[in-house]
């Protein structure tokens, strides 16, 4: 049975990590010391459900934590530190601190290693969440254990709430895009001059004008969606926000 560590210290671990193509060592001490740390721990880089929503949302949520106090958002995963530097780009995941336990010593340690050899993944980590100040975890969620890889509790929604239940959401944007468009950075800027995450969906890869057409009744770019509403194109987005 996996075991609630909440109120003990975290273990003491040395990360290897590539850095600017060199190694270098990141111990537990210069993680979590005098600091509000949230870490989320997952099966593996590139699966499914961490790449479509675990990792993806605490990335969105980072701005509303660290209004809240946290200064580090870490992403830890039993895999080498290549992995999770190019899953960290690939997922354009700027706001998360990527920590390879390629060795499974803090994975162990925490109580979380599981087998996931039926799977060909070998000893891999539960999937769970914690806070953590200064070195002593003040709360854990831990995924029920049941078959297959539940994602119930340690979503970045179910820690914000934690932390603060009041806190305010931002709403977030997509936003079709095509590349060279005038149109589309002046849209970009003004998301970003308002505080609004957006996904950038650029034309090309599957993506046709056919489809924009399909979900926006337009072809032209960009066309914006905020928080589910259809706002339109740049000129529809300065109205908005005015």
């Amino acid at each position: 049975m996996l075991k609630d560590k909440s109120t003990q210290q975290v273990p003491s671990i040395t990360f290897r990590v590539q850095e600017n193509n060199t190694w270098a060592d990141i111990d537990t001490d210069k993680i979590f010391n005098n600091k509000t740390v949230i870490v989320f721990s997952l099966p593996g880089a590139y699966t499914p459900t961490c790449s479509s929503s675990h990792l993806p949302r605490f990335n969105e949520l980072a701005p509303v934590f660290r209004q809240h106090g946290v200064d580090e958002i870490i992403c830890i995963s039993v895999n080498d530190t290549f992995v999770m530097n190019e899953w960290k780009k690939d997922q354009e995941a700027e706001n998360i601190t990527m920590i390879p336990d390629g060795n499974a010593e803090f994975t162990e340690a925490m109580g979380m290693l599981v087998d996931k050899t039926s799977l060909g993944f070998g000893k891999r980590s539960w999937r769970y969440s914690m806070l953590v100040k200064n070195k002593i975890i003040e709360k854990m969620f831990i995924e029920p254990e049941v078959e297959g890889d539940p994602f119930e509790v340690s979503d970045a929604d179910t820690m914000l709430n934690y932390i603060n239940p009041n806190a305010i959401i931002p709403k977030s944007a997509t936003m079709f895009s095509r590349k060279g468009c005038p149109h589309c950075q002046k849209a970009i800027d003004l998301l970003a001059k308002n505080n609004i995450y957006t996904e950038i969906v650029e034309l090309g890869n599957g993506v046709t004008s056919r489809s924009l057409r399909a979900v926006s009744g337009k072809s032209t770019t960009p066309q914006i969606f905020i928080g589910g509403k259809y706002i339109g194109g740049a000129n529809e987005l300065e109205q908005y926000f005015k």
